[in-house]
């Protein structure tokens, strides 16, 4: 693995996943965390590319996928920029946290543990990470 950063982006680029995937999924992590603002500018796909080290195509099928998603917008002539909608936002977290949830739900599942000890564990482990 190795790390790359973009300006306000920090990419930690695994060969053995597609590079368009990673910048998507890394892009949407930031703007759920809200490390990147709504309405902001993303660097231009060549800017992106060069900085990344990767083919300006990987760059513009990743920005095409945020776009369908809803978490961006190309703007004639001035570049592709970050959604300005919030309930857009809400919908990518709560996918990324449903998606979460559910490798949790199975894993507990799978180790034969019940809800409500899980759920104690949960809230042990949600304490855990408050006092870091």
């Amino acid at each position: 693995m190795e790390t790359r950063s973009v300006g306000p982006l920090t990419f930690t680029i695994d060969f053995s996943i597609p590079l368009y995937e990673q910048i998507v999924e890394q892009i949407r992590h930031a703007i759920a965390r809200g490390e990147i603002a709504l309405g902001t500018k993303l660097p231009s796909v060549r800017e992106m590319a060069q900085k990344l080290k990767v083919n300006p195509s990987t760059v513009v099928r990743a920005y095409l996928e945020l776009e369908h998603d809803g978490l961006c917008e190309k703007r004639r002539g001035q570049g592709t920029f970050i959604t300005t909608s919030e309930e857009t936002v809400y919908q990518i977290k709560r996918k990324l946290a449903n998606e979460a949830l559910e490798a949790f739900v199975q894993t507990m599942r799978s180790l034969g543990i019940d809800q409500k000890t899980a759920q104690q564990w949960l809230k042990e482990m949600d304490w855990e990470c408050k006092k870091r």
